[in-house]
């Protein structure tokens, strides 16, 4: 059984890095920096073991690697800037222009080295800024602006265990975000763009102009990988028809730019008599090849698909050039420490999680189906479309299995007919679509884009009549409930255990997978949601979701709570009565006899305005296990726990879950994260603070 696993050993490694950086983020209070110095305790052990004890020396190295993944985080967190602090009303800012994004209503831009008064140095951390969307000026980066704006800090999360924004703006560099309430200035001087930047915004500009509305957004973002500017019906029919993978640059759009590179370079060297006869021209070819890949890497901006393909790409290219062959589990292995090594945090997204899963799972069916895929010397003329149909079917149907529980983890929808749109849309892409875009980027230093871009434009027009008729076919995507945290990360493990061993072993991956995909059955959603300023309150009752907003509730986070739920719409609460287990009258709601939500006042009619705001309804103290207010609830409540405007703004959004037992389970979002560097400190009451010594407060 062991020596059948000869040469997969080292395959897990990664896997036990990831782990401990896992084990970093699940923490609920900040390591040290010093305890990552001991994971060199075990790999020395483990490589003085390795000779005599060699499954000693693996379960040692496995151990170190985990804990050398928990202290690369911790580093990786602490070189972080610190988080800014933010002015509470409206500041003229100015700044260097870091990038240029465009919208479907405008411009957005993010500024360097900002500055606003009150600010004592320039802003370690970059702010993101929408400008208004008449706004005249067409800023490039590099330049010096001047705007006045409302800046402020990135989001919590909608709820307990929801996408933590403020976890990846810390990681991001990004301090703040806000809007322009004017029209921008541009100031003399010139400052410092990231490479690429301008060339990348010029490029799109040039696409857009040759390429005007969706067309034109899908191939810019296919080019330099930014979709700000897609239109939102053509994203939404892209991803019910499961095609939104085309719009993210990764491995299929670097394989395809480094696959046609070098088959231009060899070709043309070995057109050249006297070069073919002397030189090996594989070597130069493969090496223009990676060059352009990574040209292309920059340009889309670093993104962690593409940094993995390009990690790839090298290695192939190595083993092409070596004589060893170039698809392996090792190369998969060797990619994703690099891109942990680089980024620790990526491991988080979804980005990296179903771009190394699809790979993963394709690499691995490759290996295992390899000795059976020999064509025959001279087949018939159809064997070879054949063959060449039914590796996309299976290509897709991979990936797509693969990835699947990753995209319920993260977006709660299946897209059924995926395998479908993409036997006809990836072909398009491969042959079609990226071929010219490649052929424009060559043309544009030459100001001759217009023609490889039109045609360029046809190729994605058709993906994009794909997707709209797919997503608009009977039961094109499926709503589900998200997986847990822990259920992905079981399935994480399965499809690992799968991939990396040899024999009987990799049944053991069955269970494993089995119980990530069930996960949700033994993690209930919660029974009710109050969102971080009490503007948004949810009930889940009967089956369908009841909602009390206030003026001012964001869209956003009811959206979030509705696919967490694997709900379509909510409805609002009702003025009496209710489904089996919610009773409303004019003062509250009643969800099982437990939870009490209280009802604002009405609003005052036309004829009542200006006079004194009706007082909310008086707590049911003692008569429920929580009571749930929009208001401050005043005094003690003797008998209840209470989740008002104070408690949200103290520890932000909460979640409830009705127990077993007849009470119920209050979780806050301060509580789930714990003490962590990208979590606010809890805010202090001004009276308190004014108390306080200035050292205090500081």
């Amino acid at each position: 059984m062991l020596g059948a696993q000869h040469g997969r050993w080292l395959l897990w490694l990664p896997v036990a890095l990831g782990a401990g950086v896992l084990a970093y983020f699940a923490s609920p209070v900040e390591p040290p920096l010093w305890l990552g110095l001991g994971a060199f305790a075990p790999l020395g052990v483990a490589v003085w073991a390795a000779p005599r004890r060699p499954a000693l020396a693996w379960l040692l190295g496995l151990l170190g690697a985990a804990w050398l993944g928990l202290g690369l985080a911790a580093l990786h967190s602490a070189r972080m800037p610190a988080a800014l602090e933010l002015p509470r009303n409206a500041v003229r800012a100015e700044g260097t222009i870091a990038a240029v994004e465009a919208l479907p209503d405008g411009l957005r831009i993010t500024l360097s080295g900002a500055v606003w008064p009150g600010l004592a140095e320039p802003a370690g951390r970059l702010v993101r800024v929408r400008l208004k969307a008449d706004d005249p000026l067409h800023p490039v980066p590099g330049q010096r602006i001047a705007l006045r704006a409302m800046l402020r800090a990135p989001s919590a999360p909608t709820h307990p265990g929801a996408w933590d924004f403020q976890r990846a703006a810390w990681f991001s560099g990004l301090g703040a975000s806000g809007y322009a309430l004017g029209h921008a200035s541009l100031l003399p001087g010139e400052g410092r763009a990231p490479a690429l930047a301008a060339t990348r915004r010029a490029m799109e500009s040039r696409i857009a102009a040759v390429l005007p509305g969706a067309p034109g957004a899908v191939a810019a973002a296919l080019i330099t990988g930014g979709q700000s500017v897609i239109p939102p019906a053509e994203m939404a029919a892209m991803r019910d028809s499961g095609l939104a993978h085309l719009l993210s640059v990764s491995g299929l759009h670097m394989t395809i730019v480094v696959g046609l590179v070098y088959a231009l370079l060899r070709g043309g060297l070995a057109l050249c008599p006297w070069l073919a006869l002397r030189l090996d021209v594989k070597l130069p070819a493969a090496l223009g090849a990676l060059a352009a890949g990574g040209f292309y890497l920059v340009l889309s901006g670093n993104q962690i698909p593409m940094l993995r393909s390009f990690a790839m790409a090298a290695l192939v290219t190595a083993a092409l050039l070596a004589g060893r062959r170039a698809i392996t589990l090792r190369g998969v292995a060797i990619a994703a420490l690099i891109v942990l090594l680089i980024d620790p945090a990526a491991i988080l997204g979804p980005s990296f999680q179903m771009s190394f899963a699809a790979v993963l799972a394709l690499v691995a069916a490759h290996e295992a189906l390899r000795p059976h895929l020999s064509v025959p010397e001279n087949p018939r003329w159809w064997r070879r479309p054949l063959l060449v149909l039914a590796g996309l079917a299976a290509t897709s149907l991979i990936a797509g299995l693969a990835t699947m529980p990753f995209g319920l983890a993260y977006f709660g929808r299946l897209q059924l007919y995926g395998v479908a749109a993409n036997m006809v849309a990836v072909p398009l892409t491969t042959f079609l679509v990226m071929p010219a875009g490649l052929a424009a980027v060559l043309a544009m230093p030459l100001g001759l884009e217009a023609l490889p871009l039109t045609v360029m434009g046809w190729g994605v027009q058709a993906v994009l009549g794909i997707a709209q008729a797919v997503a608009a076919w009977p039961g094109a995507t499926l709503a589900s409930e998200p997986l847990p945290a822990w259920g992905a990360a079981l399935v994480a493990l399965g499809l690992c255990w799968l991939a990396l061993w040899r024999g009987w072993l990799r049944a053991l991956a069955l269970p494993m997978l089995a119980c990530g995909l069930l996960a949700g059955m033994v993690s209930p959603t919660p029974d009710a949601l109050v969102s971080a300023d009490g503007r948004l309150i949810a009930l889940r009752a009967g089956g369908e979701v009841f909602v009390q907003r206030a003026s001012g509730a964001q869209r956003f986070t009811a959206d979030a709570w509705l696919r967490g739920w694997a709900e379509d719409a909510a409805r609002p609460l009702p003025v009496a009565g209710g489904p089996p287990g919610l009773a409303c009258d004019g003062a509250s709601c009643r969800l099982s006899d437990r939870i009490a939500l209280l009802r604002p006042p009405a609003a005052p009619s036309a004829g009542q305005r200006g006079r004194t705001r009706a007082a909310m309804p008086e707590a049911p103290c003692g008569q429920a296990a929580l009571i749930i207010s929009p208001e401050p609830v005043r005094g003690q409540c003797e008998g209840s726990r209470v989740i008002d405007r104070f408690t949200v703004w103290r520890d932000g959004a909460h979640a409830v879950w009705l127990t077993a037992d007849g009470g119920v389970r209050v979780l806050s979002d301060r509580a789930h994260r714990g003490d962590r560097p990208w979590v606010p400190p809890r805010p202090t009451p001004r009276y308190q603070a004014e108390s306080l010594p200035v050292a205090s407060i500081e």
